[in-house]
């Protein structure tokens, strides 16, 4: 098996896999799914506190033997848990259940804060509770994890441009990452740009777009995947399309995170890495739809992406 191990360089001097492994669903079966990944190569883990899979993250990596400073670990804060005085607790609940002293990447999940609890999901007759509490502040009490060592890079997900110039303009630390919707289908461009002028890496979620289930947006349409022009290139390099969607994303300067709990589909994705003909980049950069399949706006009684592509 052969792949590029391309490294992608944060904004603290820290290096990580473009490639990681996305452990976002199907929680009863990642521990198995995640030692198959270290097992073909993966590095770079991808879990949050919401998917429940800490405990299973942590204990694959102890399963395999490779040593933790291999491996390049990101959790993330859910909304319940965004008050400045949370954020500590939370992140110690993220290290025990992940079998660790520090993570390398800590990111919010979201810009919303949901009321504080102990109930990931606080809704009252179907409407969720929100918390009274500024992504700034919840931001700045992580900025306090990260100078303490605990947490060595900290960024965000789900934000939209005028989220992050606020943060930017409010914070000291800039985030290291920002986490998003992207694909083929939602390429959003300028977005992106801002991210490389401002240092931050851009990694890719659901980077097959509309092959998760979940996505009722994109049940009527044809699979990203198995979009004709990202097929025929793959013939070019001997690739299914799912993997040269991921080399189109890593091509862009961007991490990838799929996820998948077949041991083939595991391999087959790391083969993800490799490169793009500067041609076929172009090509894949014209199927741009601007359609996002991830908005739970109205679940979450938040306006999310309000100044994005596919809002």
């Amino acid at each position: 098996m052969s792949f590029a191990n391309t490294q992608l360089k944060l904004n603290t001097g820290q290096s990580f896999p473009a490639i990681g492994f996305g452990t976002w669903q199907d929680k009863d079966t990642q521990e198995n799914a995640v030692l198959e990944a270290l097992k073909a190569g993966y590095r770079h883990i991808d879990t949050a506190r919401i998917y429940g899979t800490e405990p299973a993250v942590g204990a694959a990596i102890k399963k395999s033997g490779i040593p933790r400073s291999e491996i390049f670990i990101t959790t993330k804060l859910w909304n319940n848990q965004h008050h400045p005085e949370d954020v500590e607790k939370a992140i110690d609940a993220s290290l025990k259940d992940l079998g660790t002293d520090y993570l390398d990447m800590y990111l919010m999940h979201w810009p919303v804060a949901f009321k504080r609890g102990d109930n990931p999901m606080p809704k009252v007759d179907g409407k969720m509770q929100h918390e009274d509490v500024d992504f700034v502040d919840t931001y700045k009490a992580m900025e306090k994890a990260h100078k303490s060592g605990r947490v060595r890079a900290i960024g965000v997900s789900n934000f939209s441009l005028a989220e992050m110039q606020r943060l930017l303009k409010e914070t000291s630390v800039v985030p290291a990452s920002h986490q998003i919707e992207l694909h083929p289908y939602l390429q959003q461009h300028s977005f992106v740009d801002w991210h490389k002028k401002n240092g931050i890496v851009i990694t890719q979620y659901s980077p097959f777009g509309n092959q998760n289930e979940i996505y009722s947006k994109g049940q009527q349409m044809g699979k990203l995947i198995d979009d004709p022009v990202l097929v025929e290139i793959g013939k070019k390099y001997g690739k299914s399309g799912a993997q040269v969607a991921l080399a189109w994303g890593i091509a862009k300067g961007n991490s990838v995170i799929p996820k998948s709990k077949t041991p083939q589909r595991i391999k087959d994705n790391l083969e993800g890495d490799f490169k793009l003909d500067a041609d076929d980049v172009k090509k894949i950069d014209g199927l741009d739809k601007k359609i996002r399949f991830n908005d739970p706006s109205e679940s979450f009684g938040y306006k999310f992406y309000s100044d994005l592509d596919g809002a």
